[in-house]
């Protein structure tokens, strides 16, 4: 059995997720947006209150609000990052978009220490995440479906009566709406979906009541 906790970090209110096994303590860190000292240590903290191990790192797509953590959680638990392959250019342009936006200084991400491709599944203690590529709102969008509890972490490809944007270099609003219907609306209509903005949705409301996607 596994736990998904929620903490929206950064400017952009990003949504970082540690899903845990309750029994084996393992924990997944999913996208970590903390920006700065104190974002960091409100993670941290969140991983010692509940006696947590990470044991792998992993973003869904590398875009700057879902990296910004990753050199900190790297440093201090020794894990190497695991991206799709066709992020790495959108991991490598972060520090130079960082800048462009006027924000703080980040600590630049480390490169990726081995890649994650469609059809794999990723353990997690006795959990299973299947790999599914999204493609669309970043060239190499990846989102994880832990098929026996029914939920997905689904990084920003499908929101909350809404989808993600597809303004962004490597995006591509048919590619989006192509992955979304093929892969996201192919999984049950109870699945849960955890987006990385805003609130938590299913994905059959998401099928009834999203203005993008009727």
């Amino acid at each position: 059995m596994t736990k998904v906790v929620t903490l929206t970090f950064n400017p952009f209110q990003e949504n970082t997720y540690v899903v845990y096994e309750t029994e084996s303590k393992e924990a997944l860190i999913i996208d970590p947006g903390c920006l700065g000292a104190a974002e960091e240590a409100k993670l941290f903290a969140t991983l010692k209150s509940a006696n947590l191990t990470p044991v792998r790192l992993i973003n869904t797509h590398c875009h700057l609000d879902h990296v910004y953590g990753n050199a900190a959680v790297a440093e201090k638990f020794g894990l190497e990052l695991g991206i799709h392959p066709l992020e790495v250019p959108v991991l490598d342009a972060v520090p130079r978009i960082n800048e462009a936006y006027g924000l703080p200084p980040m600590t630049p991400s480390p490169s990726p220490g081995y890649f994650i491709e469609e059809g794999e599944t990723i353990e997690l203690g006795e959990a299973r995440f299947e790999v599914l590529l999204t493609p669309g709102h970043s060239p190499g969008s990846i989102c994880f479906y832990n098929r026996a509890e029914d939920y997905v972490i689904a990084g920003d490809v499908l929101f909350h009566r809404s989808i993600g944007r597809t303004d962004l270099p490597g995006g591509d609003f048919d590619t989006l709406m192509g992955s979304i219907r093929t892969k996201l609306f192919a999984l049950p209509d109870q699945t849960v979906v955890y987006p990385g903005h805003g609130p938590a949705t299913t994905i059959g409301e998401e099928k009834r009541e999203n203005p993008f996607l009727q």
